[in-house]
């Protein structure tokens, strides 16, 4: 796995899309029928986005 320094900056602008993919999914999954692989696939990446925003906010704000 890659190890490269991000800039704060970077990050900044990482956290800002992922967050803004989350809010569109997020509104996408409330149209999905439980049960259909959609709906399993879309509840995977929320909890994915989620898990980047922590990660990525733990380390602008440590």
């Amino acid at each position: 796995m890659n190890n490269a320094k991000h800039t704060k900056a970077e990050l900044e602008q990482a956290y800002k899309a992922i967050l803004s993919t989350l809010h569109k999914c997020e509104k996408a999954f409330e149209k999905l029928e439980v049960g259909t692989s959609q709906y399993t696939l879309m509840e995977r990446r929320i909890a994915a986005f989620q898990v980047a925003l922590e990660l990525i906010g733990e380390k602008l704000n440590p």
